[in-house]
């Protein structure tokens, strides 16, 4: 690691719970693309392949944040332990009935299932850095380096859940995922010492109840439903078009192609203390994803659709690195996890849409239907993002004034 990022990892405890949360978030990268794989392989339809990974997806952003409430009462490894241990179930279940050709019905339930209960482990493992994090400073460099290894999932996870799905059985990806779920879940969990304390108070705003009382917070929530939106309907399109150009091993390679771009700018963000508002860079960010993502319909190659795909991916952590600081200045610690958790439960039912939506267009007329879904999404994500900069920008003023 460079050394800013040296540093925090010698933080007390930091290095085992980051690592560990590498590990049960790495399935994150797996499941969807995995899904897909599986199904529209063992029951030849991307519209359903796609729908029942946006049930997933859906299932997991209804019942994330109402998860995040139950672990800032009653602590991390109370709520979550036997909470990983039913997802791995559900996704046990969606694997045997996909071998066993069940009803479709058996497919949607057990993809609820899994989605419902697994969390969101990425706001778990910020909400511990807020804790470990001393300075300012370090909180940007950790949730910098968070975010790269969030996208580090994405790099390696389709690669993997891809090479399996083609190479071994349609079903090993999933399967592999949730292996992967109990063991990183059982092993971050483990670490107490490092578990955010237990509070239970009137929120800052001087009422109880949901932070999604805060305009900044809809704001937030908004935009990144959309820019979900773009990377659920990339996924089921770039499985489409490897399909269509007879390479379909190549559609994780891509994907991660995609991710690995973002690594890159995330580590690189976060090696650099920023002084501007970070309002203005997160417009900035969705403006520029959206731009970049607006081209993958006119590849006509692979080769062209990596080299988009690499230089596109450098706005997606900083973009996200952005929204997560905000949270975590505006709202009350008691609330962090939920807070957090809001923002991937946004970004989750987008991609579901996405997803779906998007499987849909595409065996109607081919991955370019797809494309122009990623195209709708990403104007979309600019024309909220441009309604809610006033309240963005107020909320950051607010937390300049807080913090000052």
């Amino acid at each position: 690691m460079p050394g800013p990022y040296s540093q925090i990892l010698r933080l007390p405890g930091a290095l085992a719970f980051s690592a560990a949360g590498l590990l049960a978030r790495f399935p994150t990268g797996m499941i969807s693309i995995g899904i897909v794989l599986m199904l529209s392989e063992m029951y030849g339809s991307y519209a359903m392949a796609g729908t029942v990974s946006a049930t997933f997806v859906v299932a997991q952003a209804i019942c994330a944040p109402q998860l995040a409430r139950l672990v800032d009462r009653h602590g991390q490894a109370k709520v979550m332990a036997p909470s990983v241990t039913v997802s791995a179930l559900g996704l046990l279940g969606l694997v045997v009935a996909a071998v066993a050709g069940a009803p479709t019905w058996t497919l949607f339930a057990a993809a609820a299932l899994a989605g419902a209960t697994i969390g969101s482990l990425g706001a778990l493992v910020r909400a511990r850095w807020s804790r470990v994090a001393r300075t300012p400073k370090e909180l940007h460099r950790a949730f910098s380096l968070e975010s790269a290894l969030d996208e580090s999932t994405f790099v390696l996870g389709p690669v993997v859940a891809t090479a399996l799905a083609t190479s071994v059985a349609p079903w090993s990806g999933v399967a592999v995922a949730l292996v992967l779920v109990l063991v990183g879940g059982y092993a971050f969990l483990a670490q107490r010492s490092t578990e955010p304390p237990t509070v239970v108070r009137v929120s800052h705003t001087g009422r109880g109840g949901s932070v999604m009382r805060s305009g900044v917070m809809i704001g937030l929530v908004a935009v990144f439903m959309f820019v979900g939106g773009i990377f659920g309907a990339t996924d089921v399109s770039i499985v489409a078009f490897t399909a269509e150009h007879g390479r379909p091993g190549m559609a994780g390679v891509l994907l991660a192609i995609f991710s690995a771009g973002s690594v890159i700018a995330g580590l690189l963000y976060g090696a650099k203390v920023w002084t501007g508002p970070a309002w203005l860079r997160f417009l900035v960010g969705v403006v520029a994803l959206t731009v970049g993502t607006s081209l993958f319909q006119l590849a006509s190659t692979l080769g062209v659709m990596a080299a988009v795909m690499f230089v596109t991916g450098f706005a997606i952590s900083p973009t996200i690195i952005n929204g997560n600081s905000m949270v975590q200045r505006i709202v009350a610690k008691d609330h962090l996890t939920e807070g957090l958790t809001w923002l991937s439960t946004g970004m989750n039912f987008g991609v579901s849409i996405g997803a779906s939506v998007g499987g849909v267009m595409i065996d109607a007329r081919g991955s370019h239907s797809g494309f122009l879904m990623v195209l709708a999404c990403g104007v979309l994500a600019v024309v909220t993002a441009l309604l809610v900069a006033p309240v963005l920008r107020r909320g950051g003023q607010d937390v300049a004034a807080h913090v000052s």
